[in-house]
């Protein structure tokens, strides 16, 4: 029976105390996709963190639509993608260790009785049995994908609240990145060709996080990524997901993903100038 707090549909087929999801693909396609907020899932004996179960269907637990999308992609195209299995209220694993948002106490008005007074011992605890599996889970991936001679591109599917602080926002889609250009770039151009959408070049968030997923697996390694923000009004239900990955996909296609030459270059990060 599916958690009752998590929303996700294919939650039924991940063991409930698992931190990840691996969907299986061919490792050599050029392409990787991660998501790591695919999941509002917290193990029953954290109690839903003390928050009722209506949290936990708001972005400030998951990136809505953003698992469906992964999905999605993942099957059009046969690649591989990492998704986690656990609440961003838990950990977010889209944080750098040392990065004082990786425990929410706080989010968007909403205060997690369970983080509030966290100690050391427990966010450790919570590193091991999430955060760390989902990276290693993350790692082996684009290791096995290296390891085929075809260098892979990395794209990480997330989702933003069309309001914030009351304020809409514009963008329909956005496209983080950090100082690589070679994924970005091209995502960006290809989006807004089609004139019905607003799409932000680093916007509603800048993607230049020290420690974050795509800094750890992807910028250290020189390997070509971005990370797809989508709103999440768009893809709340299957039909805005088909559209969207139709979208997604036609753009990438274009872009000759799986086909085009990869290689490893280093352009390192305006997070971190060294």
């Amino acid at each position: 029976m599916r958690d009752a707090l998590n929303p996700t549909p294919a939650a039924e087929a991940v063991p409930a105390d698992a931190a990840f999801e691996i969907l299986p693909g061919d490792a050599g396609a050029g392409l990787i996709l991660l998501c790591d907020h695919a999941s509002s899932h917290v193990p029953a004996d954290y109690d839903s963190l003390g928050l009722p179960p209506s949290e936990f269907e708001r972005h400030i637990a998951y990136d809505i639509g953003a698992e469906a999308l992964t999905r999605a992609l993942a099957a059009c195209f046969g690649v591989p993608a990492v998704l986690s299995h656990f609440s961003r209220l838990l950990i977010d694993p889209n944080r750098g260790l040392d990065d004082p948002t990786l425990i929410m106490r706080l989010s968007d008005g909403a205060v997690i009785p369970r983080n509030a007074r966290i100690d050391g011992e427990e966010r450790e605890r919570r590193i091991a049995r999430f955060y760390q599996p989902y990276d290693d889970a993350v790692n082996h991936t684009i290791e096995a994908g290296m390891a085929t001679g075809r260098i892979p591109m990395i794209l990480s599917i997330h989702s933003f609240t069309p309001l914030w602080k009351g304020r809409p926002r514009p963008w329909h889609a956005g496209i983080l990145w950090d100082a690589d250009p070679r994924l970005a770039r091209p995502l960006i151009e290809g989006l807004a060709r089609d004139p019905a959408i607003v799409v932000g070049d680093n916007e509603p968030y800048h993607g230049a996080l020290k420690g974050d997923t795509l800094y750890r697996h992807a910028t250290r390694r020189g390997l070509a990524h971005a990370l797809v923000e989508i709103r999440q009004d768009l893809i709340a239900d299957p039909a805005g997901v088909a559209e969207w990955a139709d979208r997604l996909a036609g753009v990438l296609t274009d872009l000759k993903v799986g086909e085009a030459p990869h290689q490893v270059e280093f352009y390192g990060s305006l997070a971190d100038p060294r």
